[in-house]
């Protein structure tokens, strides 16, 4: 991915920080390609000295299902567990070393399906876990400023960033709105864009 797109700061990362340092547990849940995995690993997470290790590694995932129990025992916590959909046998076992060792931002997980529909989850976490929701790029986040939606919603006129995109010509507007949010589109999109200058001073 583009340097310049890894250091895009989201808007949910401040509320991810007030969850790890209340609750014991954090899902940042969300569809794939969302920049889940990036966010949860990004300079502020690692400040924290959280231990990551990943699901869709085989080892780790092997490790996990053919013994749950000692697995989660040989953490160093704090500890970020990514795709946690592929091993929904831990979350028993996180609720039990929650309720032995209650401590806030113990565990940071991440979800790319909805982990709260998996039968393993349904009662494991209630009061333990709080669900943070990780949407793509917003158009605010690429612009790097905080979104006024309620402010624009009544304004009479698009006010901030919003005013910004609605002065932007008609074909990159219609480019903006196609290429949407998720991260791995932006840098063919930042390419086009480049290209489509370049060719306007030839």
């Amino acid at each position: 991915m583009d340097d310049n797109l890894i250091m895009i700061r989201r808007h949910l990362t401040n509320n991810l920080l007030e969850a790890l340092a209340d609750t014991p547990a954090v899902l940042v849940n969300g569809a794939r390609q969302t920049g889940k995995s990036t966010l949860v690993q990004s300079e502020e997470m690692a400040a924290q000295n959280r231990q990551c290790l990943t699901f869709d590694d085989p080892g780790v995932l092997s490790a996990a299902r053919r013994d749950p129990n000692g697995f989660i025992a040989g953490l160093n916590a704090p500890v970020t567990l990514d795709e946690v959909q592929h091993a929904p046998e831990i979350f028993p076992v996180i609720k039990a070393a929650i309720d032995r060792k209650r401590k806030p931002g113990q565990f940071l997980l991440t979800g790319s399906t909805n982990v709260l529909l998996l039968p393993k989850l349904s009662e494991s976490l209630a009061g333990r876990m709080e669900v943070l929701t990780l949407w793509p790029f917003s158009q605010g986040e690429m612009r790097s400023v905080n979104e006024t939606f309620i402010d624009t919603l009544f304004s009479r006129k698009p006010v901030g960033w919003a005013g910004k995109i609605a002065s932007l010509p008609r074909e990159e507007l219609f480019e903006t709105v196609l290429a949407g949010g998720y991260p791995p589109l932006l840098p063919a999109r930042a390419r086009r864009g480049a290209a489509r200058g370049s060719s306007r001073m030839s």
